[in-house]
């Protein structure tokens, strides 16, 4: 890490790249803006915004599920109960025949409910308030690491299954016929949404951690005139949204993963105008 501590301190003209903490989260954001981007995309195409909100709010069951086995991170049991969502979710849906924004609103008020029933027993749920509005600030080199596992796992998804997703979003009927597994795929999909929501979300906090996911493939999707150029365009506004967060957060004193989401949404309304 040191050497690449000493490429940023070269190339970055400003005071704070002189504090470790900075240059962690200026790498983690270098990271997480691209993986985003690129799920955010998917998620925009097949609707699945409501999903990945609602799943972020409910990750507080697994938090929960994590105090309860005594586990000093709880990360592991979050990653567990995401998984078991996202397929409860799916299930549910296609056996009980109900519409997918009724299932989705009652597993996240089941599961919010709960885990803020857990975690308040006995007063104590002041010190989970980390996970509701993150610390972009405390990532460690460790973690950092994490993040580089997950983008190349994110790109390597998107290769192998962004076609079959994006042909079930415009034509589900026809890309059933041609044998491709709706249900095994978007399970897979939304597993891996779980998995990035989980692993970012002490950084990013879970009040906003749906705004980074949807707001740059928004925007995008107003400003592209193709697949490739909406790629181009979500990538771009998610560095750019997060860049600019990350460096106004410092000098106006404020939290960082509400800064850039902030500037996330002004982009938005700015394509609305565009488009």
């Amino acid at each position: 890490m040191e050497i690449i501590y000493h490429i940023l301190e070269t190339l970055i003209p400003f005071d704070w790249v002189q504090y470790t903490f900075m240059k962690n989260a200026l790498l983690a954001i270098l990271l997480i803006a691209p993986s985003y981007a690129i799920l955010g995309t998917l998620i925009v195409n097949n609707r699945m915004a409501f999903f990945s909100d609602s799943l972020g709010h409910s990750i507080l069951t697994g938090i929960a599920m994590g105090t309860i086995l005594g586990l000093g991170n709880p990360v592991w049991a979050m990653l567990l109960f995401g998984i078991l969502f996202s397929i409860m979710f799916y299930l549910i849906k296609t056996y009980a025949k109900i519409s997918i924004d009724t299932v989705i609103g009652v597993l996240s008020s089941l599961f919010v409910s709960l885990g803020v029933v857990i975690l308040s027993k006995g007063g104590g749920f002041n010190k989970y308030s980390v996970y509701l509005i993150g610390d972009l600030l405390s990532i460690t080199p460790v973690e950092i690491l994490m993040l580089v596992a997950l983008l190349i796992i994110i790109v390597v998804f998107w290769i192998i299954l962004f076609n079959r997703l994006l042909f079930f979003s415009i034509a589900p009927s026809i890309a059933q016929s041609r044998g491709l597994k709706q249900r095994l795929n978007e399970i897979i999909f939304s597993c891996l949404i779980a998995t990035i929501i989980i692993v970012s979300i002490r950084w990013v906090g879970i009040l906003i951690i749906n705004s980074l996911l949807i707001l740059p493939a928004a925007t995008a999707r107003n400003l592209s005139r193709n697949i490739r150029s909406y790629h181009i365009y979500s990538i771009a506004i998610s560095m750019f949204s997060c860049l600019a967060g990350l460096i106004l957060s410092y000098y106006l004193e404020t939290s960082t993963g509400a800064t850039i989401a902030l500037i996330c949404s002004v982009l938005f309304l700015l394509s609305l105008l565009k488009r």
